[in-house]
């Protein structure tokens, strides 16, 4: 207790903490979008208690992961490699999850594209049931894990466990996810709503979704080293990704703004 005292009292643990929340919220905006898409699928009087329960239990996970660092650090190393005359790479357990997560992303994300165009007739007078809340809340808390797992990481390079000790540098972790997800849930309701209100913000949100599961799959082999004629998989710039997607969300605002315009 002591040395967290005396963490929090430095200047620069707080610098520490504010850039953890920081990349939190923003590496938290997918697992928002797909929250948002995923418990609108419960009935409407269970979808706010989905996003609720569905970034708690993921916030445990997350503390969860941190707390479980020694064996996180263990999945970066090699678990086997393999070398032929086209093609070679080194696996790791995070390279595994990384890859299957965002197959389970392009899943998801591909489904429900398919069922917005082109809804089966059957499905189309189905209501929401309530017992596929916890098959919902599964899937969020799942593809949370997948998503964390560059955070986690990255929150452990930033905050150095030898600067602030074991104890003040896990407080600072753990204190960064509470106030994350707090703010996360705070704007989780009326995102939820923006989003499942309007049909072309929904379709470029699972657009996001396709597009970040494709470089989950992408990372996965970079991590993995993976190289094909003598190429290896580059990294994708983390960047890029959230330029297009924030300059889309900009052009789809333009368009609504003249829509309205229009229509008065």
């Amino acid at each position: 207790m002591e040395e967290i005292i005396q963490t929090f009292a430095m200047p620069s643990a707080w610098m520490a903490l504010l850039t953890l929340i920081f990349l939190e919220i923003v590496l938290g905006i997918d697992n928002i979008v797909f929250l948002s898409i995923m418990t609108s699928k419960l009935a409407p009087e269970q979808q706010a208690k989905g996003r609720i329960t569905g970034l708690l239990l993921a916030m445990f996970a997350r503390i969860a992961l941190l707390f479980g660092i020694s064996l996180l650090m263990q999945l970066t190393k090699p678990l086997f490699s393999f070398t032929s005359s086209w093609i070679s790479g080194t696996v790791s357990g995070q390279a595994i999850i990384i890859f299957v997560g965002g197959l389970f992303l392009l899943y998801k994300s591909v489904t429900e594209v398919h069922n917005k165009i082109e809804p089966e007739d059957e499905n189309m007078n189905i209501k929401p049931k309530s017992n596929n809340f916890w098959i919902i809340i599964a899937q969020i808390v799942a593809l949370d894990i997948v998503f964390s797992f560059d955070s986690v990481l990255t929150a452990v390079g930033m905050v150095g466990f030898t600067q602030y000790g074991y104890d003040g540098a896990m407080a600072i972790m753990v204190t960064a996810i509470v106030i994350a997800v707090m703010v996360m849930m705070f704007f989780s309701g009326p995102v939820s709503k923006f989003v499942n209100t309007h049909p072309t913000i929904q379709m470029l949100a699972l657009s996001f979704l396709i597009l970040i599961g494709l470089m989950l799959v992408l990372e996965a082999a970079h991590i993995s080293h993976l190289s094909l004629f003598g190429r290896e998989v580059g990294e994708i710039p983390k960047g890029y990704i959230y330029f297009a997607i924030v300059f889309s969300l900009l052009v789809e605002f333009l368009n609504m703004k003249m829509r309205k315009k229009k229509s008065k």
